[in-house]
Parts: C-alpha cells; sequence; structure tokens
C-alpha cells in the first residue's frame, strides 16, 4: 500500500494500518517499514473484528483491505493485499 499511496489519494482516500501491538511500539514499526500513514493500536481485536479481519484462531489480525465510505458504510472488504488497482476499481464500482 505504501507504494500504491498516491492512487489511493488522488481518489480522496485516506489509508491506515490496524495493529495489535501497543502504541508505543508502532513509532519504531512504521520508521523500519517507512510507512506514510498512520497505525491505530487493536490490542483487544475490537476493530478487526468488527470489519470480519481475525484469524479463524480468533487471536491474530488477518491481513485485509477494507475501505469505509463518507457515510460509514464498508464500500469494500477483501482479505489478503489485492493490489490498489482492484481496491480502487470496486470501490469505484459501489
Amino acid at each position: 500500500m505504501r507504494d500504491d499511496l498516491p492512487l489511493y489519494r488522488e481518489r480522496h482516500i485516506r489509508p491506515f494500518g490496524v495493529n495489535p501491538a501497543p502504541v508505543e511500539s508502532h513509532a519504531g514499526y512504521a520508521a523500519r517499514l517507512r510507512l506514510p500513514f498512520p497505525l491505530l493500536s487493536d490490542p483487544g481485536l475490537g476493530i478487526a473484528r468488527a470489519y470480519g479481519a481475525v484469524r479463524p484462531d480468533g487471536l491474530t489480525i488477518a491481513r485485509s483491505v477494507v475501505v469505509i465510505a463518507r457515510d460509514g458504510s464498508v464500500a469494500y472488504s477483501q482479505a489478503g493485499a489485492p493490489g490498489a488497482e482492484i481496491v480502487l476499481e470496486a470501490v469505484r464500482r459501489a
């Protein structure tokens, strides 16, 4: 997603990540990966559960892409890491 950030921004989509680690650990992690977007801390997996992004073990987050529309509805949701073109095309059609 980092490399595709300009494509998302052109469509006024603001990416962020969700990670179960504590906030204190996010700065180092984001710096190492050079993430140009914020990370939200989700230690109890509440956000991940709400958007269906928890692995079957119920203990860890599964990489997923969820796009939330301005009205709060889910405009797109897909497990894994689909490319920007796939995500943006699906959002365009929604």
